[in-house]
């Protein structure tokens, strides 16, 4: 394999406590933000409505569409304007008995904006019923992906590892919807794959360490705790990072090239990568460390051998 780093020797676990407190800071910062906004701001997957994205040529203002969306009796709906001059994201309330409101809005517009061309890019509508059953079956499936990972690290090492990986996990899903609530970014089922995906990369990245921190536990059995996980970091750091920076530099290309409708995903696995890296070693190994020392003064005896 690829190395990169040769004969690193990095006391990580004698700074777990300056990464927990780091940690804990970004968690109290992600609840005030989804305190703060009500919530995550659920897209129109999980609330049911339009999504219109339409490109007005040459362009006008935002409050000229606003105006316009007014009249076609949708007051209240929401427009963004994209980075494109002249394009715009309306979330319109479908309601009962009525059709999707693109063609009422194109037509508002066009009538409103003389001698510009209204073309209607994108159409995406979602009943309120479903929506919610969407998104009850969207926190279902991350709260069982995490459970069957929880699981899965209890069997195959030891259940202080399944206690560190699964904070990890939590850990990054949480602060990664931190994130998208203070830049005030939709939930919709595409940010959910970002989560799920996040999920995903941090346990594999968690795992290869696991792995030489059970084998070195063996080599190193008259080591303490916390010479033998700093050997196991050390040893798995190209990895971890080749791995690392070969993804991140995906999702950049990602985020700056991939457009509006994907925008929201890498952005999410973006928050995602950085954080699934230092969970990996700080919070997933520092929470198995500090088990096997608290149970280590208990008198209940280390890892399994």
């Amino acid at each position: 394999m690829l190395q990169i780093l040769h004969g690193v020797n990095v006391n990580w676990m004698a700074r777990r406590h300056i990464a927990f407190i780091v940690s804990g800071v970004c968690v109290a910062i992600a609840i005030a933000s989804l305190i703060l906004h009500g919530g995550p701001r659920y897209g129109v997957d999980f609330t049911g409505g339009s999504l219109i994205e339409i490109l007005v040529t040459p362009p006008v203002h935002v409050d000229a569409v606003r105006s316009a969306v007014d009249r076609a009796g949708l007051a209240g709906s929401e427009i963004q304007e994209l980075s494109r001059p002249g394009q715009f994201l309306i979330r319109a309330e479908i309601k009962a008995g009525r059709a999707s409101p693109s063609d009422a809005i194109a037509n508002a517009v066009q009538a409103g904006n003389a001698g510009r061309k209204v073309e209607v890019l994108r159409v995406e509508s979602v009943g309120p019923r479903v929506g919610n059953e969407l998104r009850g079956a969207a926190i279902k499936a991350i709260f069982f992906a995490l459970g069957l990972i929880l699981i899965y690290v209890g069997i195959r090492y030891d259940w202080r590892y399944s206690v560190g990986a699964v904070a990890a996990l939590f850990h990054d899903v949480f602060i990664t919807l931190g994130a998208l609530s203070i830049t005030n970014k939709e939930i919709t089922l595409t940010v959910v794959a970002a989560l799920l995906t996040i999920a995903g990369y941090s346990i594999n990245d968690t795992i290869v360490v696991f792995d030489r921190i059970r084998e070195r536990s063996k080599t190193l059995r008259r080591e303490p705790p916390e010479k033998v996980m700093n050997v196991a970091i050390n040893e798995t750091l190209s990895r971890t990072v080749i791995t690392s920076f070969t993804v991140f530099l995906t999702v950049v290309a990602l985020f700056t090239l991939g457009g509006e409708v994907i925008h929201d995903f890498s952005f999410a696995m973006l928050v995602g990568v950085v954080f699934g890296t230092y969970s990996s070693v700080y919070v997933a190994s520092g929470l198995a460390l500090e088990v096997q020392l608290w149970l280590e003064r208990a008198g209940g005896g280390g890892a399994k051998k």
